[in-house]
């Protein structure tokens, strides 16, 4: 089975990369004593320090397994090749919300570096689907829960 591609920025090729660092090299030693200290507590069948740290060690297995999955099967978003004229992933967008005259600033980035409260949506999200390819000037329009909401693309900027 073939794995699917995870789009990402640079920035978020490396913020990946380091936490996978930290996680294998800093996190794993600093689990590994923890557990070590709650063995030397005695009897483990009713020590919650070992089996809170046999869990915490599960979880960080598990991340590492993902962490190294995606970034095996990255692709990373070029945006100096992409045509600046037109919304592609890398790009950072200014839109103006038609009804209210808010301006709001995006970053379109690939689904696992989504982060809406730090200006980051997915390419696969309405709002980054209906960005996709526009152009300055264009009104893109997306449904959401309280209704339709319309904007207006007021600038393109590559990453």
């Amino acid at each position: 089975m073939a794995e699917e591609e995870v789009v990402l920025t640079q920035e978020g090729f490396d913020k990946l990369q380091a936490e996978l660092d930290d996680l294998k090299y800093v996190k794993r030693k600093e689990l590994a004593a923890r557990i070590k200290l709650a063995i030397s507590y005695g009897d483990l069948k009713e020590n919650s320090e070992y089996h809170s740290a046999k869990d915490d060690q599960a979880f960080m297995e598990t991340r590492i397994i993902i962490l190294e999955k995606m970034l095996n099967n990255a692709r990373i978003a070029d945006a100096g090749t992409s045509d600046s004229s037109s919304i592609h992933v890398g790009a950072n967008v200014l839109l103006k919300d038609i009804e209210f005259g808010d301006t709001l600033e995006y970053q379109v980035v690939g689904p696992a570096e989504a982060d809406v409260a730090n200006g980051k949506i997915s390419y696969e999200s309405p709002l980054g689907k209906a960005l996709m390819g526009k152009e300055v000037g264009d009104k893109i329009s997306v449904e959401a829960p309280m209704g339709k909401i319309e904007y207006e693309l007021l600038e393109i900027k590559g990453l």
